[in-house]
């Protein structure tokens, strides 16, 4: 008698890409639809994973790069063919450089039509091959669930980054018996004996060493790991550039941070940073803007601790230790707590640190910055989410909002302008609950300020401040300094933003006058709904003023 086998079960790719993603525990992609894959669209809608519908590519972009930052498994967008995959650059460019876990899903041409310039053709590799970790095309049907798992292992691994994954029409409707396959595991390394005890050495012959945390996979423990143990040595903790919610700023205990460095860092913390004898960098690189254009910081005795190659690193490297932050963090506390400084040095540092995060007025008409910082410090929850874009405007928050919590910052380190508000929906999304606040500035919030209404569909109640100085306040500034009462290229025009707010069914807010601000925010956090306060500034005023102003 004969055996009869059942029929393997069958699936079409793109079903088979979305249990992948499922899989692999993504809860969200952020996505604009097109007709290249439908049948992933179609694979979605009975999907445990949230479709998350923006207005424009590089606001779905900038979404699943925010998710990876303060999630643990990389964001996922997905877009279509050319023009999509052009308006998404920027968010594979600014994950790139900043290392951050990211894969965008792009929707391709059938097969048979390449080569011919059929509509909306593009190579694929040729665009994102310079920027992008691995840039793969899914021939295959057969080998689907195995792309996506590389694809997202790939983003995590190492140093973290952007991975492209094209999709071609055609491919996405075959059937396919395969199914999805485990998730690749990240390895996770942390120091060995050897590495600890040839640290423990270093930091008995520094005089003056320094911390200088950043990059990707902090989380609470570690961070406060990593501070305490650094009080308890004496040793100051800086962060690399938009980097700073790696550890606490305050914490009993552990009061060992000593501010940010790169653009908007005190003339204070960067002497120090220059006049370290051994520099240990966890989880970042020896780069331009941390370094103030490869100026400061080159002759220091250098650690870094890295889970992959030094990538962007620039200068001497005397150790490398490859581990993990988390790993790291917490292997210090097996580190003595010895090293030459002199208690001043951390001491000295700290109080630089607190002075120049006292918020102190910036002078000039409208609403003054540096109060209305002063109220948010007051207003904002201890794990308040905090996201803006670039621009001068994000110069106030840097400074003046301190940081308690892990995973309560997400903003592009390459300076790319538009992600205030695409990043503040993400993390309403992933951390329902919190407080989350965008601070924008006019010309930041017109790159992606139609994701408001994306946060309005979803129910998020965002906080948005646009500050609205009338110009590109960051080119303005460099105008000012080289070609002085030459203003070019840099003027903008504004409409009233509360008004903006109300229209797509979000809170409104328009202030004037720094007294109104606090009841203003007040108002906002209530609604509970999406809500902008549009917080017009003296056109004159560039940055926060400093001590010697």
């Amino acid at each position: 008698m004969s055996t009869t086998f059942p029929e393997p079960k069958t699936t079409s790719v793109g079903h088979l890409i979305v249990a992948q993603l499922e899989r692999a525990g993504v809860e969200r992609v952020y996505a604009v639809p097109g007709e290249s894959y439908l049948d992933v669209l179609d694979g979605l809608h009975d999907s445990s994973i949230t479709t998350v519908v923006a207005r424009h590519e590089g606001g779905a972009g900038f979404m699943a790069l925010a998710e990876g930052r303060l999630s643990e498994v990389p964001g996922v967008a997905m877009v279509t063919r050319g023009p999509g995959a052009a308006n998404a650059f920027i968010a594979v460019h600014t994950a790139y450089q900043d290392a951050t876990p990211l894969v965008l899903f792009v929707g391709l041409i059938p097969r048979a039509d390449r080569g011919r310039e059929s509509f909306q053709e593009f190579d694929l590799t040729g665009w994102f091959g310079s920027t992008a970790k691995k840039v793969i095309t899914l021939d295959h049907a057969e080998t689907a669930a195995e792309v996506v798992a590389d694809a997202l292992h790939t983003a995590a691994a190492g140093r973290p980054g952007p991975v492209v994954v094209g999709l071609p029409e055609d491919l996405l409707v075959e059937p396919v018996s395969s199914q999805a396959v485990p998730p690749r595991t990240v390895a996770a390394p942390g120091p060995s004996p050897d590495d600890l005890a040839e640290l423990t050495q270093r930091l008995r012959e520094a005089q003056r060493p320094l911390l200088v945390v950043g990059g990707e996979g902090w989380d609470q423990s570690s961070g406060e790991a990593l501070v305490r143990w650094a009080a308890s040595a004496g040793v100051p903790v800086a962060a690399d550039f938009r980097a700073y919610d790696a550890v606490p700023h305050i914490l009993e205990g552990g009061n060992s941070y000593i501010g940010s460095l790169g653009y908007g860092r005190s003339d204070e913390l960067a002497a120090r940073y220059d006049a370290a004898d051994l520099l240990i960098f966890v989880g970042c690189a020896r780069t331009d803007v941390l370094s103030d254009g490869y100026t400061k910081g080159l002759q220091a005795e250098t650690v870094l601790v890295l889970p992959g190659d030094p990538l962007g690193h620039f200068g001497r490297i005397d150790q490398h230790i490859v581990a993990g932050v988390r790993e790291f963090a917490r292997a210090l506390g097996i580190v003595p707590a010895s090293t030459s400084a002199d208690p001043a040095w951390l001491i000295e540092g700290r109080q630089a640190y607190l002075a120049y995060t006292s918020p102190r007025p910036d002078g000039g008409a409208g609403a003054d910055m540096g109060l209305c910082m002063e109220v948010l410090q007051r207003e904002l929850n201890d794990d308040a989410v905090i996201t803006y874009g670039a621009g001068n405007h994000a110069l106030w928050a840097a400074r003046y909002l301190q940081h308690t919590t892990a995973d309560s910052l997400a903003a592009p380190r390459n300076g790319a302008m538009g992600m205030g508000v695409p990043a503040a929906v993400a993390a309403a999304l992933r951390f329902p609950g919190r407080q989350v606040l965008a601070v924008e500035g006019d010309g930041d919030f017109g790159m992606n300020g139609q994701e408001f209404a994306t946060a309005v569909g979803y129910d998020c109640p965002i906080i948005v401040l646009v500050v609205d100085n009338q110009c590109f306040a960051t080119i303005r500034e460099h105008q000012e300094l080289h070609y002085p009462e030459r203003p070019s290229g840099t003027h903008l025009t504004n409409p009233d933003y509360a008004q903006w707010a109300r229209a797509h069914g979000g809170h409104g807010e328009r202030v004037e006058r720094t007294e109104d601000f606090e009841e203003a925010f007040r108002r906002a956090a209530a609604s509970g709904r999406p809500s902008i306060i549009h917080l017009l500034q003296d056109p004159r005023t560039r940055s926060p003023r400093t001590a010697s102003d």
